[in-house]
C-alpha cells in the first residue's frame, strides 16, 4: 500500500498552549510506535494564529483509519479535542497567500 502525507492542524484554547504542545510531542512517537506513521522527518509549525500544523507520513493508506481505531491514539486525540480545536487549513489565513509562510517550531 502506499503511504500518503497529512497535514494535521491543533489550535489551543487559552491557557492551553503547553498542555497541547506536551500531546503534539507524544503524537507521532506513538504513531510510530503501532507502525501507523512512518519514519520520514515531520515538520512543526505555527500559523500567526496559534494553530499548530503537523506535517507525517501516513505508513499506508489505510493507516488513519486504524489510528481511529487504536486507544492509545484515541486518547492522545480525545486530548487534543479537550484542549483545542482542529481547524482546517482553509481557515487559517496563511492559507489564502500564494506561499503561506508559518512559524517553525521545536518540540
Amino acid at each position: 500500500m502506499s503511504t500518503e502525507i497529512v497535514i494535521a492542524t491543533y489550535k489551543p484554547h487559552a491557557g492551553n498552549d503547553e498542555a497541547l504542545r506536551a500531546l503534539i510531542r507524544e503524537h507521532l512517537p506513538t504513531l510510530r510506535k503501532y507502525e501507523l506513521a512512518t519514519d520520514r522527518p515531520s515538520i512543526l509549525m505555527r500559523a500567526k494564529d496559534g494553530t499548530y500544523l503537523e506535517i507525517f507520513e501516513w505508513a499506508t493508506a489505510d493507516s488513519a483509519r486504524q489510528a481511529h481505531e487504536h486507544p492509545a491514539v484515541a486518547k492522545i486525540w480525545e486530548g487534543m479535542g479537550a484542549l483545542g480545536e482542529m481547524p482546517t487549513l482553509g481557515q487559517l489565513d496563511e492559507a489564502k497567500q500564494t506561499f503561506p509562510h508559518f512559524e517553525p517550531v521545536d518540540l
